[in-house]
């Protein structure tokens, strides 16, 4: 089999997580990017599209929920943060 190299650019993380997968399922990178490359080329660009468009109709759907997660935590902190100056009043209290 006559093989060619190609190249390509990735950021630090992308590689990191590439590596990880590879190891992981005991693959090497090259391995890796051809079997996710021949995947990507046989799977109709139809399909693509469509992944596309279920993808971005989800991320409306996920940023409210992160809203409502850092709400819900900015909650919770303001109750421990009462929570605790009750139970150092009421320590306060106990040692006089």
């Amino acid at each position: 089999m006559q093989t060619e190299r190609v190249t390509f650019l990735t950021t630090p993380d992308q590689k990191a997580a590439l590596d990880g997968f590879a190891v992981s399922n005991g693959m090497s990178v090259g391995h890796v990017v051809r079997e996710a490359t021949s995947r990507y080329i046989a799977q109709p660009i139809a399909a693509r599209d469509e992944e596309e468009e279920a993808l971005a109709l989800l991320v409306p759907a996920v940023e409210e929920a992160v809203a409502d997660m850092k709400a819900t935590i900015s909650a919770m902190r303001a109750d421990i943060a009462r929570t605790c100056a009750t139970v150092d009043a009421v320590l306060a209290g106990e040692r006089r």
